[in-house]
Protein backbone atom coordinates (compact mmCIF):
# COMPACT_ATOMS: atom_id res chain seq x y z
CA UNK A 1 0.00 0.00 0.00
CA UNK A 2 1.18 2.88 -0.68
CA UNK A 3 2.00 5.74 1.82
CA UNK A 4 5.03 7.96 1.13
CA UNK A 5 3.50 11.23 -0.62
CA UNK A 6 5.76 14.23 0.79
CA UNK A 7 9.63 15.10 -0.78
CA UNK A 8 10.79 14.49 3.22
CA UNK A 9 9.01 10.86 2.79
CA UNK A 10 10.54 9.92 -0.58
CA UNK A 11 14.27 11.11 0.82
CA UNK A 12 14.20 9.14 4.24
CA UNK A 13 12.69 5.82 2.10
CA UNK A 14 15.42 5.94 -0.73
CA UNK A 15 17.94 7.03 2.49
CA UNK A 16 16.65 3.83 4.64
CA UNK A 17 16.55 1.53 1.40
CA UNK A 18 20.19 2.29 0.57
CA UNK A 19 21.42 1.75 4.13
CA UNK A 20 20.06 -1.60 3.89
CA UNK A 21 21.49 -2.23 0.55
CA UNK A 22 19.09 -4.98 -0.60
CA UNK A 23 17.20 -5.85 -3.06
CA UNK A 24 14.05 -6.69 -0.96
CA UNK A 25 14.29 -3.30 0.54
CA UNK A 26 14.08 -1.18 -2.90
CA UNK A 27 11.10 -3.19 -3.40
CA UNK A 28 9.28 -2.07 -0.01
CA UNK A 29 10.61 0.98 -1.39
CA UNK A 30 8.73 1.37 -4.92
CA UNK A 31 5.92 -0.31 -3.13
CA UNK A 32 5.70 2.43 -0.46
CA UNK A 33 5.28 5.74 -3.08
CA UNK A 34 2.17 7.76 -3.87
CA UNK A 35 2.15 7.86 -8.22
CA UNK A 36 0.71 11.39 -7.61
CA UNK A 37 3.44 12.62 -5.70
CA UNK A 38 5.59 11.80 -9.05
CA UNK A 39 3.33 13.36 -11.33
CA UNK A 40 3.57 16.50 -8.42
CA UNK A 41 7.54 16.68 -8.53
CA UNK A 42 7.61 16.14 -12.54
CA UNK A 43 5.51 19.39 -12.44
CA UNK A 44 7.39 21.45 -10.29
CA UNK A 45 6.12 25.08 -8.52
CA UNK A 46 3.42 24.24 -11.60
CA UNK A 47 1.61 21.64 -9.47
CA UNK A 48 -0.13 22.63 -6.49
CA UNK A 49 -3.14 24.43 -5.54
CA UNK A 50 -3.40 28.05 -5.85
CA UNK A 51 -1.54 29.32 -2.76
CA UNK A 52 -3.37 32.61 -2.02
CA UNK A 53 -2.21 34.88 -4.26
CA UNK A 54 -3.39 37.99 -5.43
CA UNK A 55 -5.96 38.97 -8.22
CA UNK A 56 -5.68 41.89 -10.30
CA UNK A 57 -8.30 43.29 -8.06
CA UNK A 58 -7.22 41.97 -4.93
CA UNK A 59 -8.25 39.39 -3.47
CA UNK A 60 -7.96 36.03 -5.39
CA UNK A 61 -11.66 34.56 -6.58
CA UNK A 62 -12.26 31.04 -8.26
CA UNK A 63 -15.50 31.42 -10.25
CA UNK A 64 -15.25 27.72 -11.84
CA UNK A 65 -14.76 24.30 -11.05
CA UNK A 66 -14.05 22.44 -14.55
CA UNK A 67 -12.59 18.95 -14.80
CA UNK A 68 -8.60 19.15 -14.22
CA UNK A 69 -6.82 17.88 -17.49
CA UNK A 70 -3.47 18.49 -17.90
CA UNK A 71 -1.22 19.64 -13.94
CA UNK A 72 0.18 22.29 -13.45
CA UNK A 73 -1.20 26.02 -13.20
CA UNK A 74 -1.49 28.07 -16.19
CA UNK A 75 -1.57 31.94 -15.72
CA UNK A 76 -2.24 34.45 -18.52
CA UNK A 77 -4.20 36.36 -20.56
CA UNK A 78 -7.36 35.18 -22.06
CA UNK A 79 -7.11 34.22 -25.69
CA UNK A 80 -10.18 33.31 -27.50
CA UNK A 81 -8.69 32.09 -31.02
CA UNK A 82 -5.26 30.55 -31.71
CA UNK A 83 -4.36 33.66 -33.45
CA UNK A 84 -4.80 35.32 -30.52
CA UNK A 85 -2.63 33.58 -28.38
CA UNK A 86 0.34 34.11 -31.53
CA UNK A 87 -0.61 37.69 -31.30
CA UNK A 88 -0.03 37.74 -27.30
CA UNK A 89 3.17 35.75 -27.98
CA UNK A 90 4.17 38.12 -29.98
CA UNK A 91 3.92 41.01 -27.26
CA UNK A 92 5.81 38.81 -24.68
CA UNK A 93 2.68 37.93 -23.03
CA UNK A 94 1.75 34.65 -21.50
CA UNK A 95 -1.80 33.73 -23.36
CA UNK A 96 -4.42 31.61 -21.80
CA UNK A 97 -6.59 29.44 -24.79
CA UNK A 98 -9.50 29.71 -23.82
CA UNK A 99 -12.66 27.97 -26.23
CA UNK A 100 -15.89 26.07 -26.10
CA UNK A 101 -13.73 22.78 -27.26
CA UNK A 102 -10.47 22.90 -29.11
CA UNK A 103 -9.85 21.22 -32.61
CA UNK A 104 -6.72 20.04 -34.62
CA UNK A 105 -6.61 23.88 -36.39
CA UNK A 106 -6.20 25.33 -32.70
CA UNK A 107 -2.84 23.58 -32.43
CA UNK A 108 -0.48 26.17 -33.75
CA UNK A 109 -1.94 28.07 -30.23
CA UNK A 110 -1.45 25.83 -28.45
CA UNK A 111 1.70 25.09 -28.60
CA UNK A 112 3.03 27.99 -27.43
CA UNK A 113 -0.45 28.73 -24.50
CA UNK A 114 0.62 28.75 -20.95
CA UNK A 115 -2.61 26.73 -20.33
CA UNK A 116 -5.66 25.59 -21.96
CA UNK A 117 -9.91 26.18 -21.04
CA UNK A 118 -12.40 24.82 -22.88
CA UNK A 119 -16.87 25.04 -21.98
CA UNK A 120 -16.61 21.29 -23.29
CA UNK A 121 -15.17 17.67 -23.13
CA UNK A 122 -13.55 15.41 -20.53
CA UNK A 123 -10.19 13.89 -20.05
CA UNK A 124 -10.11 12.14 -23.18
CA UNK A 125 -10.96 15.37 -25.32
CA UNK A 126 -8.97 16.57 -27.90
CA UNK A 127 -7.70 19.49 -25.58
CA UNK A 128 -7.03 16.97 -22.63
CA UNK A 129 -5.10 14.41 -24.76
CA UNK A 130 -2.82 17.14 -26.65
CA UNK A 131 -2.19 19.30 -23.45
CA UNK A 132 -0.98 15.84 -21.38
CA UNK A 133 1.24 15.21 -24.28
CA UNK A 134 2.65 18.68 -23.94
CA UNK A 135 2.93 19.50 -20.69
CA UNK A 136 0.51 22.32 -20.93
CA UNK A 137 -1.85 22.62 -18.14
CA UNK A 138 -5.76 22.17 -18.79
CA UNK A 139 -9.38 22.59 -17.44
CA UNK A 140 -12.15 21.20 -19.72
CA UNK A 141 -15.43 21.12 -19.33
CA UNK A 142 -16.47 23.91 -17.27
CA UNK A 143 -20.22 24.19 -16.36
CA UNK A 144 -22.47 27.12 -17.87
CA UNK A 145 -18.79 28.58 -19.30
CA UNK A 146 -20.07 30.20 -22.04
CA UNK A 147 -17.07 31.40 -24.80
CA UNK A 148 -18.73 34.48 -26.59
CA UNK A 149 -16.43 36.80 -29.67
CA UNK A 150 -14.76 39.14 -27.42
CA UNK A 151 -15.26 37.31 -23.75
CA UNK A 152 -15.85 34.17 -21.83
CA UNK A 153 -18.55 33.99 -18.95
CA UNK A 154 -17.05 31.70 -16.31
CA UNK A 155 -19.73 30.93 -12.86
CA UNK A 156 -21.93 33.83 -14.28
CA UNK A 157 -19.14 36.70 -14.20
CA UNK A 158 -18.23 37.98 -17.37
CA UNK A 159 -14.55 38.25 -18.15
CA UNK A 160 -13.53 39.92 -20.65
CA UNK A 161 -10.65 39.11 -23.55
CA UNK A 162 -6.97 40.09 -22.10
CA UNK A 163 -8.29 39.46 -18.69
CA UNK A 164 -5.57 37.66 -16.65
CA UNK A 165 -6.87 34.01 -15.64
CA UNK A 166 -5.33 31.28 -13.69
CA UNK A 167 -6.39 27.80 -14.14
CA UNK A 168 -4.81 24.24 -11.95
CA UNK A 169 -4.93 21.99 -14.11
CA UNK A 170 -5.18 19.13 -11.27
CA UNK A 171 -7.84 20.72 -9.03
CA UNK A 172 -9.98 22.24 -11.72
CA UNK A 173 -9.83 25.38 -10.15
CA UNK A 174 -10.81 28.78 -12.68
CA UNK A 175 -9.47 31.99 -10.86
CA UNK A 176 -9.61 35.50 -12.11
CA UNK A 177 -6.51 37.00 -11.64
CA UNK A 178 -2.35 36.14 -11.12
CA UNK A 179 -1.60 34.32 -8.07
CA UNK A 180 1.72 33.27 -6.18
CA UNK A 181 2.67 29.22 -7.22
CA UNK A 182 4.05 26.90 -5.06
CA UNK A 183 4.99 23.97 -5.15
CA UNK A 184 7.50 20.92 -5.20
CA UNK A 185 10.83 21.92 -6.95
CA UNK A 186 10.97 19.91 -10.38
CA UNK A 187 12.10 16.70 -11.30
CA UNK A 188 15.74 17.40 -11.78
CA UNK A 189 15.92 18.43 -7.87
CA UNK A 190 14.92 15.22 -6.97
CA UNK A 191 17.82 13.11 -7.59
CA UNK A 192 16.01 10.71 -4.95
CA UNK A 193 13.30 9.89 -7.70
CA UNK A 194 15.82 9.40 -10.31
CA UNK A 195 16.70 6.31 -7.90
CA UNK A 196 13.46 5.13 -7.23
CA UNK A 197 12.15 4.69 -10.59
CA UNK A 198 15.71 3.23 -11.56
CA UNK A 199 14.69 0.91 -8.72
CA UNK A 200 11.14 0.83 -9.89
CA UNK A 201 12.66 -0.47 -13.74
CA UNK A 202 14.53 -3.10 -11.89
CA UNK A 203 11.28 -4.63 -10.87
CA UNK A 204 9.52 -4.47 -14.50
CA UNK A 205 12.45 -5.66 -15.82
CA UNK A 206 11.28 -7.07 -19.31
CA UNK A 207 8.03 -7.76 -18.24
CA UNK A 208 6.17 -4.68 -18.96
CA UNK A 209 6.93 -2.01 -21.00
CA UNK A 210 6.42 1.65 -20.81
CA UNK A 211 6.54 3.22 -23.55
CA UNK A 212 4.97 6.65 -24.57
CA UNK A 213 2.25 8.64 -27.18
CA UNK A 214 4.22 11.24 -29.16
CA UNK A 215 3.68 12.99 -32.23
CA UNK A 216 6.81 15.59 -32.50
CA UNK A 217 10.73 14.49 -32.28
CA UNK A 218 10.98 17.28 -29.02
CA UNK A 219 8.20 14.90 -28.00
CA UNK A 220 9.88 11.39 -28.32
CA UNK A 221 13.17 13.52 -27.07
CA UNK A 222 11.08 14.46 -23.17
CA UNK A 223 9.54 10.94 -23.59
CA UNK A 224 13.39 9.73 -23.64
CA UNK A 225 14.37 11.72 -20.86
CA UNK A 226 11.70 10.55 -18.77
CA UNK A 227 12.42 7.21 -19.35
CA UNK A 228 10.35 5.69 -21.90
CA UNK A 229 11.66 2.32 -23.77
CA UNK A 230 10.03 3.81 -27.53
CA UNK A 231 6.44 4.66 -28.68
CA UNK A 232 3.49 2.98 -28.30
CA UNK A 233 1.40 5.75 -30.72
CA UNK A 234 2.51 8.22 -33.08
CA UNK A 235 -0.66 9.69 -34.55
CA UNK A 236 -0.28 11.11 -37.86
CA UNK A 237 -3.09 12.99 -38.37
CA UNK A 238 -1.62 16.16 -35.85
CA UNK A 239 1.27 15.93 -38.54
CA UNK A 240 -1.69 17.25 -41.12
CA UNK A 241 -2.33 20.18 -39.07
CA UNK A 242 -1.42 24.08 -38.98
CA UNK A 243 -0.07 24.81 -43.04
CA UNK A 244 -0.89 21.44 -43.69
CA UNK A 245 -4.30 20.97 -42.84
CA UNK A 246 -5.08 22.37 -46.66
CA UNK A 247 -3.08 19.39 -48.00
CA UNK A 248 -5.50 17.47 -46.49
CA UNK A 249 -8.67 19.03 -47.07
CA UNK A 250 -7.42 19.15 -51.09
CA UNK A 251 -7.55 15.47 -50.93
CA UNK A 252 -10.38 14.49 -49.41
CA UNK A 253 -12.13 17.75 -51.44
CA UNK A 254 -10.15 16.44 -55.35
CA UNK A 255 -12.69 16.73 -57.88
CA UNK A 256 -9.82 14.82 -60.21
CA UNK A 257 -7.60 12.03 -60.38
CA UNK A 258 -4.82 14.57 -60.93
CA UNK A 259 -5.88 16.99 -57.97
CA UNK A 260 -6.09 13.68 -55.54
CA UNK A 261 -2.46 12.78 -56.48
CA UNK A 262 -0.70 16.25 -56.54
CA UNK A 263 -2.69 16.11 -52.98
CA UNK A 264 -0.97 13.08 -52.35
CA UNK A 265 2.44 13.81 -53.40
CA UNK A 266 2.77 16.61 -51.31
CA UNK A 267 1.43 14.83 -47.99
CA UNK A 268 3.73 12.12 -47.92
CA UNK A 269 6.41 14.65 -48.12
CA UNK A 270 5.71 16.56 -44.58
CA UNK A 271 4.56 13.11 -43.30
CA UNK A 272 7.91 11.69 -44.61
CA UNK A 273 9.75 14.81 -42.94
CA UNK A 274 7.70 14.45 -39.75
CA UNK A 275 8.36 10.39 -39.36
CA UNK A 276 12.33 10.89 -40.21
CA UNK A 277 12.41 13.67 -37.12
CA UNK A 278 10.55 11.33 -34.57
CA UNK A 279 12.52 8.05 -35.43
CA UNK A 280 15.73 9.33 -35.51
CA UNK A 281 15.12 11.14 -31.74
CA UNK A 282 13.77 7.79 -30.66
CA UNK A 283 16.47 5.75 -32.11
CA UNK A 284 17.04 2.61 -31.74
CA UNK A 285 14.00 2.44 -30.01
CA UNK A 286 10.74 1.21 -31.51
CA UNK A 287 8.25 3.52 -33.07
CA UNK A 288 4.82 2.85 -33.59
CA UNK A 289 3.14 4.45 -36.05
CA UNK A 290 -0.72 4.76 -36.46
CA UNK A 291 -2.02 5.53 -39.63
CA UNK A 292 -4.80 8.27 -39.87
CA UNK A 293 -7.31 8.06 -36.96
CA UNK A 294 -9.00 11.69 -36.90
CA UNK A 295 -13.42 12.15 -37.20
CA UNK A 296 -13.55 14.20 -40.71
CA UNK A 297 -15.08 17.05 -38.98
CA UNK A 298 -11.46 17.89 -37.56
CA UNK A 299 -10.34 18.68 -41.21
CA UNK A 300 -13.17 19.76 -42.83
CA UNK A 301 -14.71 21.73 -40.14
CA UNK A 302 -18.89 22.16 -39.49
CA UNK A 303 -18.67 24.09 -42.82
CA UNK A 304 -18.13 20.21 -44.84
CA UNK A 305 -19.43 20.03 -48.15
CA UNK A 306 -22.79 17.93 -49.13
CA UNK A 307 -21.35 14.01 -48.62
CA UNK A 308 -19.07 14.87 -45.88
CA UNK A 309 -21.12 16.01 -42.76
CA UNK A 310 -21.40 13.19 -40.19
CA UNK A 311 -24.04 13.48 -37.47
CA UNK A 312 -21.40 11.85 -35.43
CA UNK A 313 -18.40 11.96 -36.66
CA UNK A 314 -16.74 10.12 -33.81
CA UNK A 315 -18.41 7.01 -35.12
CA UNK A 316 -18.21 8.11 -39.02
CA UNK A 317 -15.85 7.87 -41.75
CA UNK A 318 -12.57 8.08 -39.45
CA UNK A 319 -9.73 5.29 -39.13
CA UNK A 320 -9.37 2.35 -41.53
CA UNK A 321 -13.27 3.46 -42.48
CA UNK A 322 -11.90 6.22 -44.48
CA UNK A 323 -8.98 4.00 -46.17
CA UNK A 324 -11.41 1.38 -47.39
CA UNK A 325 -13.23 4.92 -49.31
CA UNK A 326 -9.61 6.29 -50.05
CA UNK A 327 -7.22 3.95 -50.42
CA UNK A 328 -4.66 6.31 -52.06
CA UNK A 329 -4.55 7.85 -47.93
CA UNK A 330 -3.19 5.05 -46.43
CA UNK A 331 -0.92 3.69 -49.19
CA UNK A 332 0.63 7.45 -49.32
CA UNK A 333 1.36 7.05 -45.31
CA UNK A 334 2.78 3.72 -45.64
CA UNK A 335 5.08 5.26 -48.38
CA UNK A 336 6.16 8.02 -46.32
CA UNK A 337 6.79 5.97 -43.20
CA UNK A 338 9.39 3.57 -45.93
CA UNK A 339 11.16 6.79 -47.19
CA UNK A 340 11.36 8.11 -43.53
CA UNK A 341 13.03 4.66 -42.99
CA UNK A 342 15.28 4.86 -45.43
CA UNK A 343 16.56 8.80 -44.88
CA UNK A 344 16.95 7.38 -41.67
CA UNK A 345 19.23 4.35 -42.17
CA UNK A 346 20.82 6.92 -45.07
CA UNK A 347 21.83 9.23 -41.58
CA UNK A 348 23.30 6.12 -39.85
CA UNK A 349 20.68 6.00 -37.28
CA UNK A 350 19.48 2.42 -36.20
CA UNK A 351 15.68 3.16 -36.77
CA UNK A 352 12.90 0.31 -35.96
CA UNK A 353 9.16 1.23 -37.03
CA UNK A 354 6.16 -0.44 -36.27
CA UNK A 355 2.48 0.56 -38.55
CA UNK A 356 -0.97 0.20 -36.58
CA UNK A 357 -4.63 0.21 -38.38
CA UNK A 358 -7.23 2.01 -36.23
CA UNK A 359 -10.96 1.73 -35.79
CA UNK A 360 -11.02 -1.83 -37.31
CA UNK A 361 -14.19 -4.00 -36.56
CA UNK A 362 -14.24 -6.74 -38.73
CA UNK A 363 -11.33 -9.39 -39.66
CA UNK A 364 -11.96 -8.85 -43.18
CA UNK A 365 -11.07 -4.93 -42.77
CA UNK A 366 -8.11 -6.01 -41.12
CA UNK A 367 -7.00 -7.99 -43.88
CA UNK A 368 -7.63 -6.08 -46.78
CA UNK A 369 -6.14 -3.16 -45.44
CA UNK A 370 -3.03 -4.91 -44.22
CA UNK A 371 -2.71 -6.53 -47.43
CA UNK A 372 -1.90 -3.12 -49.05
CA UNK A 373 0.38 -2.04 -46.73
CA UNK A 374 2.44 -5.43 -47.15
CA UNK A 375 2.14 -4.54 -50.85
CA UNK A 376 2.90 -1.24 -50.45
CA UNK A 377 6.36 -2.44 -48.51
CA UNK A 378 7.40 -5.10 -50.83
CA UNK A 379 7.09 -2.77 -53.79
CA UNK A 380 9.09 -0.27 -51.66
CA UNK A 381 11.97 -2.93 -50.90
CA UNK A 382 12.15 -2.51 -47.27
CA UNK A 383 15.53 -3.56 -45.72
CA UNK A 384 13.84 -4.82 -42.53
CA UNK A 385 10.38 -6.90 -42.29
CA UNK A 386 7.69 -4.54 -40.70
CA UNK A 387 4.75 -5.66 -38.27
CA UNK A 388 1.54 -4.79 -39.20
CA UNK A 389 -0.88 -4.47 -35.98
CA UNK A 390 -4.22 -3.38 -35.09
CA UNK A 391 -5.95 -1.16 -32.53
CA UNK A 392 -8.25 -2.85 -30.64
CA UNK A 393 -10.62 -0.42 -29.44
CA UNK A 394 -14.26 -1.61 -30.72
CA UNK A 395 -16.39 -4.07 -28.80
CA UNK A 396 -16.79 -6.31 -31.99
CA UNK A 397 -12.48 -5.99 -32.29
CA UNK A 398 -12.35 -7.16 -28.83
CA UNK A 399 -15.34 -10.08 -28.77
CA UNK A 400 -13.36 -11.45 -32.21
CA UNK A 401 -9.74 -10.73 -30.70
CA UNK A 402 -8.47 -14.30 -32.35
CA UNK A 403 -10.16 -13.31 -35.57
CA UNK A 404 -8.03 -10.21 -35.79
CA UNK A 405 -5.16 -12.30 -34.19
CA UNK A 406 -4.53 -13.57 -37.94
CA UNK A 407 -3.95 -11.26 -39.41
CA UNK A 408 -2.20 -8.58 -37.12
CA UNK A 409 1.79 -9.06 -35.22
CA UNK A 410 0.13 -6.98 -32.58
CA UNK A 411 -2.35 -5.56 -30.47
CA UNK A 412 -3.06 -1.98 -29.20
CA UNK A 413 -5.86 -1.54 -26.77
CA UNK A 414 -7.41 1.98 -27.50
CA UNK A 415 -8.92 2.43 -24.24
CA UNK A 416 -10.45 5.56 -24.92
CA UNK A 417 -12.70 4.77 -27.86
CA UNK A 418 -13.40 1.12 -26.36
CA UNK A 419 -14.73 2.94 -23.28
CA UNK A 420 -17.07 5.04 -24.66
CA UNK A 421 -18.35 2.12 -27.10
CA UNK A 422 -18.59 -0.37 -24.28
CA UNK A 423 -20.99 2.45 -22.36
CA UNK A 424 -22.57 4.39 -25.15
CA UNK A 425 -20.90 7.55 -23.83
CA UNK A 426 -19.35 10.49 -25.37
CA UNK A 427 -16.04 11.05 -24.01
CA UNK A 428 -16.53 14.57 -24.89
CA UNK A 429 -19.42 15.50 -23.74
CA UNK A 430 -20.42 12.89 -20.83
CA UNK A 431 -18.19 15.00 -18.29
CA UNK A 432 -20.23 18.44 -18.13
CA UNK A 433 -23.43 16.72 -18.26
CA UNK A 434 -23.74 13.78 -16.22
CA UNK A 435 -21.02 12.83 -14.95
CA UNK A 436 -21.23 14.63 -11.69
CA UNK A 437 -25.04 13.74 -10.80
CA UNK A 438 -23.91 9.64 -11.41
CA UNK A 439 -20.80 10.02 -9.33
CA UNK A 440 -22.66 11.32 -6.61
CA UNK A 441 -25.38 9.05 -6.82
CA UNK A 442 -22.64 6.24 -6.99
CA UNK A 443 -24.27 5.23 -10.45
CA UNK A 444 -20.16 4.54 -11.41
CA UNK A 445 -17.63 4.14 -8.99
CA UNK A 446 -15.74 6.52 -11.00
CA UNK A 447 -15.25 8.25 -14.01
CA UNK A 448 -14.83 5.62 -16.64
CA UNK A 449 -12.61 7.83 -18.83
CA UNK A 450 -10.50 8.61 -15.79
CA UNK A 451 -9.70 5.29 -14.51
CA UNK A 452 -10.53 2.04 -16.58
CA UNK A 453 -13.74 0.23 -15.80
CA UNK A 454 -13.27 -2.68 -13.65
CA UNK A 455 -16.48 -4.52 -14.26
CA UNK A 456 -16.49 -5.02 -18.43
CA UNK A 457 -13.65 -2.52 -20.06
CA UNK A 458 -10.49 -4.67 -17.97
CA UNK A 459 -12.31 -7.83 -18.36
CA UNK A 460 -13.00 -7.44 -22.19
CA UNK A 461 -8.92 -6.20 -22.46
CA UNK A 462 -7.90 -9.66 -20.92
CA UNK A 463 -10.47 -11.68 -22.42
CA UNK A 464 -9.20 -10.21 -26.14
CA UNK A 465 -5.66 -11.19 -24.93
CA UNK A 466 -5.67 -14.28 -24.10
CA UNK A 467 -8.15 -15.23 -27.15
CA UNK A 468 -5.65 -13.36 -29.44
CA UNK A 469 -2.57 -15.11 -27.84
CA UNK A 470 -4.53 -18.33 -28.32
CA UNK A 471 -4.65 -17.82 -32.17
CA UNK A 472 -1.33 -16.33 -32.23
CA UNK A 473 1.13 -17.09 -30.07
CA UNK A 474 3.64 -14.80 -28.80
CA UNK A 475 1.06 -11.75 -29.96
CA UNK A 476 2.89 -8.70 -27.96
CA UNK A 477 0.00 -6.65 -26.22
CA UNK A 478 -0.02 -2.94 -25.72
CA UNK A 479 -2.27 -0.13 -24.49
CA UNK A 480 -2.40 3.39 -25.67
CA UNK A 481 -5.50 4.98 -24.47
CA UNK A 482 -4.91 7.40 -21.68
CA UNK A 483 -5.98 4.62 -19.01
CA UNK A 484 -1.69 3.89 -19.57
CA UNK A 485 -0.83 6.23 -17.57
CA UNK A 486 -3.09 5.92 -14.43
CA UNK A 487 -2.27 3.85 -11.78
CA UNK A 488 -5.26 2.39 -10.96
CA UNK A 489 -6.08 1.80 -14.57
CA UNK A 490 -2.45 0.26 -14.85
CA UNK A 491 -3.09 -2.37 -11.95
CA UNK A 492 -5.69 -3.41 -14.21
CA UNK A 493 -3.89 -3.70 -17.13
CA UNK A 494 -0.96 -5.79 -15.77
CA UNK A 495 -3.29 -8.11 -14.26
CA UNK A 496 -5.11 -8.75 -18.18
CA UNK A 497 -1.47 -9.74 -19.08
CA UNK A 498 -0.73 -6.55 -21.30
CA UNK A 499 2.90 -6.48 -22.18
CA UNK A 500 3.25 -2.71 -22.55
CA UNK A 501 1.77 0.19 -21.69
CA UNK A 502 2.05 3.99 -23.34
CA UNK A 503 1.13 7.18 -22.45
CA UNK A 504 1.64 10.91 -22.68
CA UNK A 505 5.75 11.89 -22.45
CA UNK A 506 4.66 13.40 -18.56
CA UNK A 507 2.98 10.87 -17.40
CA UNK A 508 5.90 7.95 -18.25
CA UNK A 509 7.57 8.50 -14.53
CA UNK A 510 3.97 7.62 -13.15
CA UNK A 511 3.44 4.66 -15.61
CA UNK A 512 7.26 2.70 -14.83
CA UNK A 513 6.50 3.22 -10.82
CA UNK A 514 2.80 2.13 -11.23
CA UNK A 515 3.92 -1.12 -13.47
CA UNK A 516 6.45 -1.35 -10.95
CA UNK A 517 4.07 -1.53 -7.80
CA UNK A 518 1.21 -3.52 -9.84
CA UNK A 519 3.89 -6.23 -10.98
CA UNK A 520 5.04 -6.45 -6.93
CA UNK A 521 1.28 -7.00 -5.78
CA UNK A 522 0.73 -9.48 -8.82
CA UNK A 523 3.71 -11.62 -7.17
CA UNK A 524 1.96 -11.08 -3.55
Amino acid sequence: MTDVDSLDGLRALVAEAEAAGTAEARWRAVAAVDPTLVERIIHGGAAGVFSGGSSVGGVPQVVAVGTGASPGVGMGVVCLTAEDVLDAADRDEDALLVREETSPTDEVGMRVAVGILTARGGVTSHAAVVARGWGIPAVVGVPDMVVADDHVTLGGLRVEAGTVVSIDGGSGEVMVGAVEISGPPGIGSVPELSVLLGWADEVRGERVGVRANADRAEDAVRAREFGAEGIGLCRTEHMFLGNRLPLIRAFLLATSPDGEAQALEALAAAQREDLKAVMVAMAPLPVTVRLLDAPLHEFLGEDAPEGWSEHNPMLGTRGIRLAVLCEGLYRMQVRAILGALDDAYAGGVDAHVAIMLPLVSTASELALVRGWVLDEVETWGSVEPLLVGTMIETPRAALLASEMAVHADFFSFGTNDLTQMVFGLSRDDVVQRMMGTYLELGLFPADPFSHLDAGVVAPLVAAATRSGRMARPGLEVGVCGEHGGDPESIHLLVEAGVDSVSCSPFRVPVARLAVAQALIDLDG
